[in-house]
């Protein structure tokens, strides 16, 4: 028997899209955080946020293509910090308690989102 992708664990497209719609209002709404969005436009955030959607879904074994760069790319020269790091962790925490994630997806997804912080901490 196969088992669950996290995708589905976690209650697929719509459950992953207000987790993202949640994160990044906790992420804009940071003090420490709110520069990385301070010159945008709306239609530029709700593409990014649609980038994440797609990306955590593929990345979690879901039917999704992510089209976008790889994270290297997109963050390089941003300037985050480990400081702005423990900030994002702080609210991704948030989030997933806010939509009351079990311990076994939580521990995916921070482990995923872990592997991804040598290629967005880049000060």
């Amino acid at each position: 028997m196969e088992a669950e992708t996290l995708y589905k664990r976690l209650g697929g497209y719509d459950a992953i899209s207000a987790v993202c719609d949640d994160l990044l209002g906790r992420l804009r709404s940071d003090p420490q955080l709110a520069r990385f969005w301070a010159n945008r436009g709306e239609d530029g955030i709700k593409r990014e946020t649609q980038l994440l959607v797609d990306f955590l879904s593929a990345n979690a074994g879901g039917p999704l293509y992510y089209t976008g760069r790889d994270m290297l790319t997109s963050h390089r020269g941003m300037g985050i910090s480990e400081r702005d790091w423990t900030s994002f962790i702080g609210h991704l925490n948030a989030t997933l308690d806010q939509f009351q994630v079990p311990e076994t997806e939580r521990a995916d997804v921070l482990g995923f989102v872990d592997s991804t912080k040598q290629e967005i901490v880049n000060v």
